[in-house]
């Protein structure tokens, strides 16, 4: 089978991409931390809502922020990340639809009627958009350690008070330390997981 991408891509992105919670002291930039996000942007979201939005804490200081909201166990992997990026959406992420879909500004009408339906529609494709973040990391050399367990609401508060801001996880980037990785746990097969009709 041919592939647009060499198997080398291929295991960078996913066969050989490893979830990180150790770090080597190599920094990552400003300047790649912008570059992550200008490949990441141009994955698909519905209508192009784009709801996703990114807080990126290179700081010290600002990742003592997030600490008292990490669980004990995430404590270590997610102060010692380089960068450590909230992935976050925007609940009212419908108001950028005249910028983003200008052939049909009035789209927003598909996404505004519900509270509900908007804030389905902006977790469901900022999802989608912090997966897109993770490949355009690992294309561009970096490493990821993707997070749950920590207090959506004490990081809201923390970062987003008085915005329509919701964070939905947390991920640290950087350069992996590839000696302190454990064997890689097994896949579901496609039999297992898969049904092709």
């Amino acid at each position: 089978m041919s592939h647009a991408l060499s198997d080398k891509d291929l295991d960078i992105l996913f066969r050989e991409a490893r979830s990180h919670n150790f770090w080597t002291d190599e920094p990552v930039s400003t300047a790649t931390v912008q570059a992550v996000y200008d490949l990441a942007r141009w994955g698909a979201t519905t209508a192009n809502t784009c709801p996703a939005r990114f807080v990126f804490l290179s700081s010290p200081e600002a990742k003592m922020r997030i600490k008292p909201h990490l669980i004990p166990t995430n404590v270590d992997k997610a102060m010692t990340a380089p960068v450590l990026a909230i992935i976050a959406h925007d609940l009212e992420f419908y108001e950028k639809i005249p910028q983003l879909f200008p052939h049909n500004p009035e789209a927003k009408s598909w996404f505004d009627w519900s509270e509900e339906h908007a804030e389905q529609t902006a977790f469901r494709n900022g999802s989608l958009q912090g997966a897109y973040l993770m490949l355009a990391a690992r294309s561009l050399g970096l490493d990821c350690g993707p997070m749950s367990g920590f207090d959506n609401a004490g990081v809201d508060a923390e970062f987003f008070g008085g915005t329509t801001w919701k964070s939905n996880f947390i991920c640290g980037l950087g350069h992996g330390d590839k000696s302190k990785l454990f064997p890689r746990s097994p896949r579901l097969s496609f039999d297992e997981a898969c049904q092709l009709i």
